[in-house]
């Protein structure tokens, strides 16, 4: 795979509900030391707080991993996205733009939506 990895909103969901593709990818993580991006809009989509998501807070609160603000400049960059590839979702959008900047594999639940967004991407589905 890669030494760093994204997660979009449905990784993060497989996180909580304890997937064991999940936890096997989140071991290999630990121990292979990878840094992970998170885009911030994936968070928004998962994060509901409560003791429920305390996997998801501790994995957004290691120092390796990066939540991925949406600042100008890249909103401007995901909104020309959108129209160029003809997908709507802007946090869909953001996990592909980020990963593409990156050149990193993203964990997905929704493969199909990204590839619409960028064919090349290496995806994982958790």
């Amino acid at each position: 795979m890669t030494s760093a990895i994204t997660f979009d909103a449905g990784a993060l969901i497989a996180i909580e509900r304890r997937s064991r593709r999940m936890q096997a990818l989140l071991e290999e993580i630990d121990r292979r030391d990878w840094q992970v991006a998170v885009p911030a809009g994936a968070v928004a989509q998962a994060w509901r707080g409560g003791p429920r998501q305390a996997r998801i807070a501790a994995l957004l609160s290691d120092e390796r991993t990066e939540v991925v603000a949406m600042d100008d400049p890249v909103a401007r960059a995901v909104g020309l996205l959108c129209g160029r590839s003809g997908h709507a979702d802007v946090v869909d959008v953001s996990v592909a733009l980020c990963a593409r900047q990156r050149n990193l594999h993203v964990v997905t639940s929704d493969p199909e939506d990204l590839r619409t967004v960028d064919d090349a991407l290496i995806l994982h589905v958790p």
